[in-house]
C-alpha cells in the first residue's frame, strides 16, 4: 500500500477527466467526501436532487456538478453531464489498495503442472489444482482455491475465499469477492420413479473481461454448454446464477436477485434486488427489472418491468390479501354488468 497522500489540483482534475471547470483551477483536492462529511480539502458530488440543499452547508473545496447547480454554487465546480461517472472516476484516484508481491507463498499448495506466471501472486493457504492457469499480474489473496483445468485471466483478483471448483475461465481484470464459487455442480435432477438420478454437470463457466463477481455469489457450471457472463457484466453479493445461464455484456445484478437454469439475459440490463427470473426464459437487451419483482415469460421489448406488492401496514395487506381471493369473481361480476349497460 503507498505511503503517499494523493492530490490533485481541480486543473489538473479536469484536462485528465475532459471536465468544465468553472473557478479556481489552483484549487486542490486530497480525497473525495459526501456533502455532509466532506472538509476544506474535499471534493464532493451532487447527482440527486434530493441533496441540492446541502450545497449551501457544506465545507468541501469544490464539488462536482450540472451546470444549473455549478450556477448557485459559490465555490470551484467541474462541471459534468453525469456527475456520477465522473465522481467514480475521479475516486479511483484515492483508493489505496495493498500491493500484493509476485510468487506463490510458502503456505500456499500448488500442483507441478499448474501455470503460474511469473508476475502472479498466490497468496496464503491457496490451493491450485492440476492443470489450472493463473495469467499475468493476476492476484489470489488468502484461501483461495482453483480447482482441475480452471484459468485465472491477466489481471483478475480473486480477494480471499473464492472457490473456482472446475472448468472455470475468467478472462482479463476480473475482480472476484470473497466467498464466492464459481464452477460448482449445476442443480440437474432427473426423477426416476421415486427417486432422483443426479445429471452430470459437465459443462464449464466462462466470465469475460472486466466483470465483477460480489461476495458469496455462486455461478453453477453448465450441464452440456457453458455458463457464460458477457464481458464488463457486474453482480451483487449473494446471487445465483444457474447452470448454462447466458448474461449479455454491461449488464448489472443487485444483491439477492436470482437466475435460474438455462434463462438468457440480454445486454444492458438491470436487474434489481431480490429479482427472480425462471428458468428457459429470454429477457432481451435494455430491460430493467424492479427489486423483487418475479419474471416469469420472456421479455421481448426493453423497457422497465415490475411485479409484486408494495410494502403497506399489516392491517391493510392482511384485507386487501382477503380481497384478493374474490378478484376474479369481481371481474366476471363486472363484465355481466357493462354486458347489461352495453344491451341497453
Amino acid at each position: 500500500m503507498s505511503g503517499t497522500q494523493a492530490s490533485y489540483t481541480l486543473a489538473n482534475l479536469a484536462k485528465r477527466f475532459t471536465l468544465d471547470l468553472r473557478g479556481h483551477g489552483d484549487v486542490r483536492i486530497d480525497g473525495v467526501a459526501t456533502l455532509a462529511a466532506a472538509d476544506e480539502s474535499q471534493l464532493v458530488f451532487l447527482a440527486n436532487p434530493r441533496y441540492r440543499g446541502e450545497l449551501a452547508t457544506t465545507r468541501a473545496a469544490a464539488a462536482i456538478l450540472r451546470a444549473d447547480d455549478a450556477e448557485h454554487f459559490p465555490r470551484a465546480a467541474l462541471v459534468a453531464k453525469d456527475p456520477y461517472v465522473a465522481y467514480a472516476k475521479i475516486a479511483a484516484l484515492f483508493e489505496r489498495l495493498p500491493a500484493s508481491a509476485p510468487g506463490i507463498h510458502p503456505s500456499a499448495i500448488v500442483a507441478p503442472d499448474a501455470r503460474i506466471a511469473a508476475s502472479a501472486s498466490v497468496g496464503p493457504f491457496c490451493v491450485v489444482e492440476a492443470g489450472a492457469a493463473i495469467d499475468d499480474g493476476a492476484v489470489l489473496g488468502p484461501h483461495c482455491h482453483v480447482g482441475h483445468d480452471c484459468h485465472v485471466g491477466a489481471q483478475s483478483r480473486l480477494v480471499a475465499r473464492v472457490t473456482l471448483v472446475a472448468r472455470v475461465r475468467l478472462g482479463k481484470r476480473v475482480l472476484v469477492h470473497p466467498g464466492a464459487v464459481l464452477g460448482a455442480d449445476g442443480f440437474g435432477l432427473a426423477c426416476d420413479a421415486d427417486h432422483w438420478i443426479k445429471v452430470p454437470q459437465l459443462g464449464g463457466v466462462v466470465v469475460g473481461d472486466d466483470c465483477e463477481i460480489g461476495a458469496n455469489t455462486t455461478i453453477d457450471r453448465g450441464a452440456l454448454d457453458d455458463t457464460v457472463l458477457e464481458e464488463d457484466v457486474r453482480l451483487d453479493n449473494q446471487i445465483q446464477i444457474a447452470h448454462n445461464v447466458r448474461i449479455g455484456a454491461h449488464t448489472a445484478m443487485a444483491g439477492c436477485s436470482a437466475v435460474a437454469g438455462s434463462a438468457k439475459i440480454g445486454r444492458g440490463c438491470q436487474i434489481g434486488g431480490g429479482a427472480g427470473v425462471l428458468g428457459h426464459l429470454e429477457i432481451t437487451d435494455g430491460v430493467t427489472i424492479t427489486s423483487m419483482a418475479l419474471v416469469t415469460h420472456s421479455i421481448h421489448e426493453p423497457g422497465e418491468y415490475s411485479s409484486g406488492t408494495p410494502i403497506q401496514d399489516n392491517r391493510s395487506w392482511r384485507r386487501n390479501a382477503a380481497r384478493f381471493k374474490h378478484l376474479d369473481e369481481l371481474n366476471r361480476r363486472v363484465q355481466t354488468l357493462e354486458k347489461k349497460d352495453a344491451a341497453q
